[in-house]
């Protein structure tokens, strides 16, 4: 029977929505783009024509692949976050929707200011750095720090792949240490960490558990990074900068205990689309 590209993708819809995939409709129009080579716009120009067997045999392999717990930005390598296009890969979280309310908070915070550092910390892709820089003045630069030199590589060539090269540095750092004076110092710093609970992980979906641990595990209580980069990252801040943090469900009023015991001010959350306390910050004041 002759089909076009439509026909796969509406069939391939159906299937992922009766699997019970929560972004069926985006990830079936995105997994038969990625097998055929098409951009959003080529895919949308060209979903009328017909389709070759090898094609569809392509695209077969893919659904097998992804029924078997491989989660589609690992298949292709790409996801967008804030707009913007990210290459992810098995070194990296994946970037996700809950993160940009983090952006939204930089960027609001950063739209009066034509000139400054930001620090992205436990960077990963860069997603949350680039993203904020793309949208403030061009007299910001920033820095993405990992621990982790792959996830580096990956920030790397996102840092190309979005044209911010002129703007942007990469160091690897260890956000559970002291900040390292050769750092200098930052009127931002932005930080999505590990916060899973180290027990929890093993329950986590399976899709949830081929991201890097490293990623994950924020200690017995999920809050080991929080205390740690209240504490050694402080230095790094100018007075009266900002710290601010992603947060896990339920994990709010600890995050904004800890970093009032640790001498920030003006502590406040910030909920995501789906109504969660997922972001925290506060402003570095140093007693005189």
């Amino acid at each position: 029977m002759i089909r076009t590209i439509n026909d796969i993708y509406l069939d391939l819809r159906t299937e992922f929505r009766k699997k019970g995939i929560a972004g069926y409709q985006i990830e079936a129009r995105d997994l038969v783009a990625f097998a055929l080579d098409l951009s959003d716009d080529e895919f949308v120009a060209k979903r009328n024509q017909y389709i070759f067997d090898k094609d569809v045999q392509k695209i077969e392999e893919l659904k097998a692949l992804r029924y078997s717990g491989v989660p589609l930005q690992h298949i292709t390598g790409r996801w967008e976050f804030y707009g913007l296009p990210m290459e992810v890969t098995t070194d990296t979280l994946i970037p996700r929707p809950d993160t940009e309310t983090l952006v939204e908070v930089a960027v609001e915070l950063l739209k009066d200011r034509s000139k400054g550092r930001i620090l992205d910390l436990c960077c990963g892709t860069g997603c949350v750095g680039l993203a904020t820089l793309k949208n403030v003045s061009d007299g910001i630069t920033g820095v993405l720090a990992d621990l982790s030199e792959p996830a580096l590589e990956v920030a790397r060539r996102n840092v190309v792949h979005n044209g911010l090269s002129h703007r942007t540095l990469t160091y690897q750092v260890d956000a559970l240490a002291e900040a390292s004076p050769l750092l200098g110092k930052f009127h931002m710093i932005l930080c999505n960490p590990p916060y899973i609970p180290t027990a929890d992980i093993m329950t986590l979906d399976v899709e949830v558990q081929r991201e890097p641990h490293m990623a994950l595990d924020g200690g017995e209580d999920g809050l080991d990074f929080y205390r740690a980069v209240c504490r050694n990252f402080a230095p790094a801040l100018n007075k009266s900068g900002v710290l601010a943090f992603e947060v896990g469900l339920g994990q709010f009023e600890d995050v904004m205990a800890i970093m009032t015991d640790a001498g920030y001010a003006n502590v406040q959350f910030r909920c995501d689309l789906a109504g969660i306390e997922r972001v925290v910050w506060g402003t570095w004041e140093p007693q005189a």
